[in-house]
């Protein structure tokens, strides 16, 4: 029997989703991980496929923006979709040689095990002659949009747990502009738990690929902390050489027996020498990091502080940035956005 590794990630940025696919491919194709289905929520996203027309989206991107929604062009197929909070995605990563290279029945598959997680909530689900995805009689619940390269899956589903449904009035949804969406929320009038539903997506995901499933933890907690002065800008701290040479926050590993507060206490004391009272911005994400596929969950804070700090070994420069100098600096997605969430909360009150 096939093995099927599932992880469960919470929130990921979007474009750090595209980033840890990428890895997981490469590393499929090299025959180092099996087959793994990530199961993860992005904040308020559009993203067009390639059959997109841009006539789908309803809004001005400018108005978008203002909402808090960002906006992607993709390499799967399909038209334009929205992912937001409340909504199950899940990312297939599967080899289909040697015996599964169907394009049909692999979208047959993620199709059957949608329906098979409805069915688990009470939820009648079905296909939907000419359609992808799966449809209940209020409208669509689970959308799909696929890309397969070397017969490697990649992208995948997304199926509507508690999300806001008034979010897809930003869109034309899979550029069906007579059908309704839905959600387990709506049509259950009340949403299970997001544990719930990814504990049944995962069962379902084994009994359709026929695979054991093992679920796999994190192999690393981190903090960042993103320090700022009074005048609204950002400490970027540069990494050495040898530790990646780029610019971020700071940011660390937890260590055994640490919470993710006496951690980023610790790694401000110990990277820069400031102290003082950490606020939790409330933002815990998820990403992938380097050729050993290392999966991570941050906690970020925040911190204001005065005065230059006092580098240790691991950095060799450092700048105050406004934010968007931060935003063109910093390579992780995650990053830019606790560094905004940062100086929003430390902005003061009119």
């Amino acid at each position: 029997m096939r093995t099927l590794h599932v992880r469960r990630l919470g929130l990921v940025e979007y474009a750090d989703g595209l980033a840890m696919q990428k890895l997981l491919v490469e590393a499929r194709a090299r025959g180092e991980v099996p087959d793994t289905l990530l199961l993860l929520e992005h904040p308020r996203v559009i993203t067009l496929g390639r059959g997109a027309k841009e006539a789908n989206i309803l809004l001005p991107r400018e108005e978008l923006e203002r909402r808090g929604f960002e906006i992607w062009e993709t390499d799967r197929g399909g038209d334009v979709t929205y992912h937001g909070p409340g909504q199950l995605v899940g990312y297939p990563v599967l080899d289909l040689k040697p015996d599964r290279k169907d394009v049909r029945k692999y979208v047959a598959s993620v199709e059957e095990l949608m329906i098979r997680a409805a069915r688990d909530f009470g939820v009648a689900a079905e296909r939907s002659a000419g359609r992808t995805g799966v449809w209940t009689r209020s409208g669509k619940l689970g959308a799909i949009g696929v890309h397969i390269s070397r017969w490697i899956t990649s992208h995948g589903f997304a199926l509507n747990v508690g999300t806001d449904l008034r979010d897809f009035a930003a869109i034309v949804p899979c550029g069906i502009g007579e059908a309704g969406v839905a959600s387990l929320e709506s049509l259950l009038g009340k949403a299970p738990s997001m544990a719930e539903v990814e504990k049944t997506v995962s069962a379902r995901a084994g009994e359709v690929w026929e695979s054991e499933v093992s679920e796999l933890s994190f192999e690393l907690r981190t903090v960042s902390v993103a320090v700022t002065r009074e005048d609204g800008r950002v400490l970027l701290l540069k990494r050495a050489p040898e530790r990646g040479g780029f610019w971020q926050i700071l940011t660390g590993g937890i260590e055994p027996g640490e919470s993710p507060l006496q951690a980023a206490a610790r790694e401000v004391s110990e990277e820069t020498g400031f102290n003082g009272e950490l606020r939790d911005l409330g933002y815990r994400h998820s990403f992938a990091l380097g050729e050993r596929l290392l999966f991570a969950e941050e906690t970020a804070f925040a911190l204001q502080a005065a005065g230059e700090p006092k580098l240790s070994a691991e950095h060799i420069e450092h700048r105050w940035c406004t934010l968007e100098e931060a935003e063109q600096l910093l390579p992780f997605a995650g990053l830019r956005r606790a560094v905004r969430r940062a100086l929003s909360s430390a902005m003061p009150l009119n």
